[in-house]
C-alpha cells in the first residue's frame, strides 16, 4: 500500500499539479485520507513548496453545520478555504466519504443557505482555475463508504481507483501523457467545428460550440480523468436529453432523468427515482441551462460508482451538467450548481459534428 500511495501521491504533486519552488499548497480531505495527505506532504516539500496547509474534515461536519449552525453561520463562507482559493497557488482536493447519505435528509433551505455563503468562494474559485493561476485537482482516496457505494469490496475498489488512474503503470505520468496526446486530436477536431449533436435511446438533442473552446482533460484537472468537454452557447440547445446511469447529489439518488429543452431553456423534466428532488434543483437560479457537454474517454472505468468524478469519464458515455459553465470553454452561465448527468453511448448511441457522423457506439470513427 505505502508503495502505490507513493506512486499516487508522485503523479498528483508533478503531473496535476506541478508543483514547483515557492508554492504554497492547500490539500482538504477527510481524516481517513491522511495516509495519502502524509506522501503528498512529502512530495509537495521535496518539490519547494514553502506554505502547506490542510483542511481536515471529520465526520458529519457538513451535516452539523445544517443541522445546529445559525443562519449567520451558514453563510458565512470558511474562512482557510476562502483564503486559500483566492491566494494559494496549489488547490488539492481529496475525496475519501465517511458517509455519502449524510447529507441526504438535510432541509432544502439549510442547504440553499449554505450555498449562498460558499458563492464567494465559487466565484474565485472558477475564476482562478480558468486562468491556471489556481492549479486544482480532484482525486479519490478509497474507503469502505465509497467502496459500498460502488458495490465493493474495499480491495476491489482500491484496485478499480488505482487501476483507473493509471497507477499500475510503470510510469503513470507517461501513460497519462499518451492520453493527452489521443484527445488533443479530438479536442483539435471538435475546435473545428460549431454545431454538435448527440442522439441516442431517448436522446436527440444538440448545441452550437461557436466561440467556444473544447477541453483536453488529460489528468491534470482530475485524476483520473479521460474526457473531452466544452460549455455549449447557452441558448443554443435544442431537443430532449435522458440520462441512463443513475446521479447522486447532496446525497440525494436520481435515476432515469430525462430532460426538455428549448432555445437552451430545460422546459421540461422527469425522472423515475427522486423526481422531488430533481424539482427542488430546477428552482435554483442557472439550473435550467446547461454548463457542459462532454465525452468519456477512460476505457478504464465500464461500470457505474455512483461517484461522478469517475463515472462522468466511463468510456462510451456522454455527459451534460447543468448549471454552472466552465469560463475556461467561454460559458457565460451561472449558478452555484453544476450537476453532471450521464448516459450510455455505446447501444447506438451518435455523434454529429457539423453534420458528419465522427462517434459511433461508444467509440470515435475520427
Amino acid at each position: 500500500m505505502s508503495t502505490i500511495l507513493q506512486k499516487y501521491a508522485h503523479l498528483l504533486t508533478h503531473y496535476c499539479l506541478g508543483v514547483r519552488p515557492g508554492d504554497r499548497v492547500f490539500i482538504s480531505a477527510t481524516t481517513l485520507a491522511e495516509p495519502l495527505v502524509r506522501e503528498v506532504y512529502r512530495e509537495a516539500l521535496q518539490a519547494g513548496a514553502v506554505l502547506i496547509e490542510c483542511d481536515w474534515a471529520f465526520r458529519e461536519r457538513e451535516r452539523l453545520l445544517l443541522e445546529h449552525g445559525s443562519d449567520e453561520a451558514l453563510k458565512t463562507p470558511p474562512w482557510l478555504m476562502k483564503q486559500a482559493v483566492e491566494t494559494f497557488d496549489v488547490y488539492l482536493n481529496i475525496r475519501a466519504p465517511f458517509n455519502l447519505r449524510e447529507m441526504q435528509n438535510a432541509p432544502a433551505e439549510r442547504h440553499a443557505l449554505r450555498q449562498e455563503g460558499m458563492q464567494p468562494v465559487n466565484k474565485a474559485y472558477f475564476e482562478r482555475i480558468a486562468d491556471r493561476s489556481l492549479r486544482r485537482n480532484l482525486c479519490q482516496y478509497p474507503t469502505d463508504a465509497a467502496a459500498q457505494e460502488a458495490g465493493m469490496s474495499l480491495s476491489e475498489y482500491e484496485h478499480f481507483v488505482y487501476n483507473a488512474c493509471k497507477l499500475f503503470e510503470d510510469n503513470p505520468a507517461e501513460a497519462w501523457l499518451k492520453v493527452r496526446a489521443e484527445q488533443q486530436r479530438i479536442v483539435e477536431h471538435l475546435n473545428q467545428c460549431s454545431q454538435v449533436r448527440y442522439v441516442g435511446p431517448g436522446t436527440d438533442v444538440s448545441f452550437s460550440t461557436a466561440g467556444r473552446t473544447w477541453i483536453n482533460s488529460d489528468g491534470q484537472a482530475n485524476m483520473p480523468s479521460g474526457e473531452v468537454f466544452t460549455s455549449p452557447v447557452e441558448d443554443s440547445v435544442q431537443g430532449v436529453v435522458h440520462f441512463s446511469y443513475p446521479a447522486i447529489y447532496q446525497g440525494h439518488e436520481v435515476e432515469g432523468v430525462t430532460l426538455w429543452v428549448k432555445d437552451g431553456y430545460i422546459q421540461k423534466w422527469e425522472a423515475r427515482q427522486g423526481q422531488d428532488f430533481l424539482d427542488y434543483i430546477f428552482t435554483l437560479p442557472g439550473t435550467r441551462r446547461f454548463g457542459e457537454a462532454a465525452i468519456g474517454t477512460n476505457y478504464a472505468i465500464q461500470r457505474i460508482t455512483k461517484n461522478i468524478l469517475f463515472d462522468e469519464k466511463i468510456g462510451g458515455a456522454i455527459h451534460m451538467a447543468i448549471g454552472q459553465s466552465y469560463l475556461q470553454c467561454g460559458g457565460k452561465n451561472e449558478s452555484p450548481i453544476h450537476w453532471d448527468l450521464i448516459t450510455d453511448m455505446t447501444h447506438g448511441g451518435e455523434i454529429w459534428a457539423d453534420g458528419k457522423r465522427i462517434y459511433q457506439n461508444g467509440q470515435f470513427l475520427i
